[in-house]
């Protein structure tokens, strides 16, 4: 009798023992949050960035003729030189390019009849070429110089820089002609600077 009742102790220890040992083979779901708490929980290993423990190359500091060069080439007046000397030669491109198309050039208006030579239709289209690369070159300029300068004054670089700036360009330009083109100006400015930030964007 003594002996059938240690059995069946046993018997009931042995039952209970996996379950109270913890996981096994036979209980996945503790397993699971287990690896679960070692991949994304508290027990998750922290990895440093450190290029050198990556396997990277080690970044040098910047010198202080590095940091001195990236200030000035982030200033506005850095961009504003940049977008003048960028719409110069675009507006110079421009300019030759409709005048080759222009069956016009050359020609004297005080007497149209006379058939311009080779020397005056270089002239005209380098002249024509030289207004367009001037007025490309300031409207680049001043868009990009009030364009840096909301932006710094927002702290914010978003599509509204562009559409201020190309208003305040606009209406400059404009209120040259007047109050009404002045506005005229603003609005069309805004507009086509919107348009080509949404394109771009």
């Amino acid at each position: 009798m003594a002996a059938s009742t240690g059995a069946a102790n046993a018997a009931a220890s042995d039952s209970q023992g996996p379950a109270s040992a913890g996981p096994s083979p036979d209980n996945p779901t503790i397993q699971y949050s287990m690896i679960l708490d070692h991949l994304i929980g508290d027990r998750r290993p922290i990895k440093e960035l450190n290029p050198a423990v990556m396997g990277g190359l080690p970044v040098p500091p910047k010198s202080d003729e590095q940091k001195m060069i990236e200030r000035g080439m982030e200033s506005c007046a850095f961009k504003s030189v940049l977008a003048c000397v960028g719409g110069f030669v675009l507006g110079g491109a421009f300019g030759v390019f409709t005048a080759g198309i222009d069956t016009n050039v050359g020609f004297d208006p005080k007497d149209p009849l006379k058939t311009p030579t080779a020397r005056e239709v270089l002239k005209d289209m380098g002249q024509r070429g030289m207004s367009y690369a001037k007025n490309f070159a300031i409207v680049g300029a001043m868009f990009s110089c009030t364009e840096c300068i909301i932006e710094s004054h927002r702290g914010v670089s978003d599509w509204k820089n562009a559409v201020y700036s190309g208003c305040v360009t606009g209406g400059a330009i404009g209120f040259r002609a007047g109050l009404k083109a002045g506005v005229l100006g603003c609005g069309g400015f805004a507009a086509f600077s919107a348009a080509i930030e949404y394109y771009l964007r």
